[in-house]
């Protein structure tokens, strides 16, 4: 019952949205290595009412901009998704930068096992790029994720 109650926290409060491109950073709330182009500002435009949707390929997320599979059956411990991406311009090699923000304590994590950000594949399942992810979430609660690509950016809202 503790890891369902978890798992709907998670999933019915996740949002992702754009970064900014301001140089300076917070050291409080900005951990230290997180990258530059993250702001404190970017996180004034999270909207907890929002929810996540399902859609095809049980994908979370707004169709035709961002999905993930594997978001579904949240947990504490490490699993797979797959993120994918529709919009994206395969010639500048685009990276994806992941930033959890928690809610209750106000504090920001990378949650990739790969550190804040990764390359992106190019297109599978109907979106333009993906790429598969492990991801671990340090805590149970509500989350809101941030994605940033730099050649575009997303203000998605889940």
């Amino acid at each position: 019952m503790k890891r369902f109650l978890i798992g709907i926290s998670l999933f019915s409060f996740l949002i992702i949205v754009g970064c900014s491109v301001k140089e300076t950073k917070s050291e409080e709330l900005l951990p230290e290595g997180i990258p530059e182009f993250v702001q404190e500002s970017d996180f004034d435009k999270i909207d907890w009412n929002k929810k996540a949707v399902t859609f095809d390929r049980n994908m979370i997320g707004n169709e035709n901009k961002l999905g993930v599979i594997g978001m579904d059956q949240p947990s504490l411990h490490a699993q797979k998704w797959m993120w994918h991406l529709w919009g994206i311009d395969h010639s500048t090699n685009p990276t994806l930068t992941v930033v959890g923000f928690h809610k209750e304590t106000g504090t920001v994590h990378p949650i990739l096992s790969t550190g804040w950000s990764m390359g992106l594949s190019g297109p599978n399942n109907g979106a333009d790029a993906h790429t598969p992810s492990t991801v671990t979430i340090p805590k149970a609660g509500e989350w809101a994720f941030i994605l940033c690509i730099p050649t575009k950016t997303y203000l998605i809202f889940w």
